[in-house]
């Protein structure tokens, strides 16, 4: 089964509401769809979104690096030698992780079908259902309790509540949620990198004074300051999950040893695919640290190749996968079924998408 040929395509699909975020606000998933055909007629998806604010990466910039580096460097090689593969396409180009990780998801998908299992079973084979949270934008507190207590009643048990953009006033925002969904919601928050260390610290520990019962806090300050993570990480009680400032196996090894978070955020587009999160996983066993599986804004395709990896493997305890939910519509055929805050397997080879309006 040799690789014939990749091509790429677009797809837009529009959001049920805006995605705000301390870095942005975004009304339409808007990505990249590829296609990889093999010489024996068998067909692989992947998705790549292009976010700018935190991989660096756009439309043009996943297209360029697909058509122009990715794909000659990939055609003729055979889907059974994954390992050569997956080492061509992270060396024909550095950087560039979500186009790699657009083709790196359709190569697995293939190779699971060629197999006929489904891609979690290949890799693991841990579990079949996958619970996630929901996501609560930024927004005023009032709308951000009603988007709350909503979600609560569609079904979903675990809510991530985005903050990040008004200090210690998020406090309240937490508080003011917490009270009107009840103890028995988990709830998780992420500041998308929007506060200082010594913000983080003080807001944290205000939220541990009032009992608001937070499962973690996502990325409290900006990447690229893991000192300042550290920092955090050691003050307060809640467990700090690093998301922005983990990309790379090695990202996750220096953020393990340094202490500088206590849990591990993977997410597709960071890592250049499943081939590169797996070796995360490992690591992260061998350490002992808990991960959570993560999405960009990314439509059911990218997603469903995420909830693969989680329903793979043990140490990936914690899910964020969303995206799905956040459309308004799902323009696939097949691929995992999406119930609220449960996602279930399909028993279908590969990842189990076999339509994608991109390429109809």
């Amino acid at each position: 089964m040799k690789i014939a040929n990749i091509e790429t395509g677009n797809i837009v699909i529009p959001l049920a509401k805006p995605f705000k975020t301390a870095l942005r606000t975004v009304e339409n998933v808007d990505d990249i769809i590829v296609r990889v055909t093999t010489d024996t007629g068998a067909v692989g998806y992947g998705e790549a979104p292009p976010t700018a604010v935190i991989t660096g990466d756009t439309k043009g910039s996943i297209r360029c690096a697909i058509e122009e580096f990715i794909r000659p460097a990939l055609l003729g090689m055979e889907i059974e030698d994954l390992d050569g593969v997956m080492h061509k396409l992270h060396t024909s180009i550095v950087k560039n992780t979500s186009a790699k990780a657009a083709v790196d998801m359709a190569i697995y998908d293939l190779y699971a079908q060629r197999f006929g299992v489904p891609l979690y079973k290949m890799i693991g084979g841990y579990r079949d259902t996958v619970e996630t949270d929901i996501t609560i934008s930024v927004n005023p507190v009032p709308q951000m309790i009603a988007d709350s207590v909503e979600a609560v009643k569609q079904g979903y048990r675990i809510l991530k509540i985005k903050v990040g953009k008004e200090g210690l006033a998020d406090v309240a925002r937490i508080a003011g949620i917490r009270k009107a969904v009840g103890s028995g919601v988990c709830i998780r928050v992420d500041a998308n990198q929007g506060w200082t260390a010594k913000e983080a610290i003080h807001i944290i520990t205000a939220m541990e004074d009032k009992g608001l019962d937070i499962d973690l806090v996502e990325q409290p300050v900006p990447a690229h300051d893991l000192d300042g993570m550290r920092a955090v990480t050691k003050a307060v009680r809640t467990p700090i999950l690093a998301d922005e400032s983990v990309f790379s196996p090695q990202d996750a090894v220096d953020i393990i040893l340094t202490h500088a978070a206590d849990l591990i955020n993977i997410k597709l587009m960071k890592t250049g695919g499943i081939w590169q999160a797996l070796k995360i996983c490992s690591l992260a066993e061998i350490y002992g640290v808990e991960c959570m599986m993560g999405c960009m804004l990314e439509s059911k395709l990218a997603v469903s190749a995420a909830a693969h990896l989680a329903a793979a493997k043990r140490v990936i305890t914690r899910a964020d996968l969303d995206g799905p939910s956040l459309c308004k519509l799902d323009p696939y055929t097949g691929g995992p079924l999406y119930e609220q805050g449960t996602i279930r397997m399909s028993p279908a080879p590969g990842i189990g998408i076999t339509g994608v309006p991109a390429f109809a």
